[in-house]
């Protein structure tokens, strides 16, 4: 395979679907993006003309010997089908997070992987943001020394619409699923315990739908660090994404994105630019070396880099917080595992 791209297939053309596909046809050396695919055909028929690839169903695309990979970027309700069937297929698999909602139903996809024995990562891009990745090459160089504590913060520049949020599984699944799974990759350690605290602050609507727009999260890990993540669905002033591990040695941090790095100061203060609108902007580097790496990944049989396991960790996490919300109390992780 080394000697050929690896040729994919995007499954869903909504928005995702549409930046992934654009990445691998475009922006991934060693990939061929060779077909689209969406339930929607005048979605995907307006994503392959755009992407100059040919719109095919999964039958046809699990059925061509041209077809190396498939990318699962569809609903999450549909995801554990389609990866039982990518994986039985023998191609590998690139799938978006969340892999399920539903823990048993992760586990089931992550069976059929394991049974068929193909590659298969799970989307938690912000691993791949170089800032972030240096913080946790700081890390592992020693440079913080013990890790002591990890601070995490996100916050949205505004909430997505009511009608999504109602099927996002909720803030602990949808928004701080990827902090917990930085809090693991930061540290290197595993969580054992998680205790929660949510609040509506941003919108009653949401609140009436049965979620929040506002948490705090404490983790204990394994080897006794702590980590705290807060989240917003509205921050007023932009997106903010900021990472910080504080240890023995010293600290590491991650601080937010501008749109440019020009700084103005006179006698009654100074300006600065603001921050990038939304994760399109970002993360779109983090998006372009998550290809990457599993186009390596799989062309040269090497490990993946995000694993079923890892995508797994990270909705034991959100369950666990959503425990912890409506008991009041601390959860160990052996309680939702």
């Amino acid at each position: 395979m080394s000697n050929r791209p690896l040729r994919i297939v995007i499954l869903g053309a909504g928005r995702i679907g549409s930046l992934h596909g654009e990445i691998v046809a475009h922006e991934t050396p060693g990939a061929q993006l060779v077909g689209v695919s969406d339930i929607s055909s005048v979605a995907a028929s307006t994503l392959g003309q755009r992407l100059s690839v040919p719109v095919m169903t999964l039958d046809e695309a699990l059925s061509r010997s041209d077809v190396d990979a498939v990318a699962v970027c569809t609903s999450t309700d549909t995801h554990v089908d389609t990866i039982r069937r990518v994986a039985h297929a023998g191609k590998a698999i690139f799938c978006e997070k969340p892999i399920s909602l539903d823990l048993a139903r992760v586990d089931e996809a992550l069976a059929a992987v394991d049974e068929c024995g193909v590659p298969f990562m799970v989307g938690f891009n912000r691993r791949f943001d170089p800032s972030h990745q240096a913080v946790r090459d700081a890390v592992i160089a020693g440079d913080v020394g013990e890790v002591h504590v990890v601070r995490i913060t996100s916050r949205d520049p505004a909430p997505p619409p009511l009608e999504y949020i109602k099927v996002s599984g909720g803030i602990f699944l949808d928004m701080t699923v990827h902090d917990f799974d930085m809090a693991r990759f930061l540290t290197g350690s595993e969580v054992v315990e998680v205790f929660a605290q949510a609040a509506t602050r941003v919108d009653p609507a949401i609140g009436e739908s049965g979620d929040f727009d506002t948490v705090v999260v404490n983790l204990r890990h394994a080897d006794g660090a702590l980590s705290v993540i807060d989240n917003s669905r509205q921050a007023v002033y932009g997106y903010d994404q900021r990472v910080e591990v504080f240890g023995s040695r010293g600290v590491a941090a991650s601080q937010n994105w501008r749109l440019h790095s020009a700084v103005t100061m006179g006698a009654n203060g100074g300006t600065s630019a603001p921050l990038q609108n939304f994760f399109l902007e970002r993360y779109r580097q983090s998006y372009q070396r998550e290809w990457r790496s599993f186009v390596d990944a799989v062309t040269n049989g090497s490990p993946l880099p995000v694993t079923g396991a890892d995508g797994r960790a990270p909705l034991v996490l959100g369950i666990a917080a959503r425990m912890s919300v409506e008991s009041g109390r601390t959860i160990a992780v052996s309680e939702v595992t």
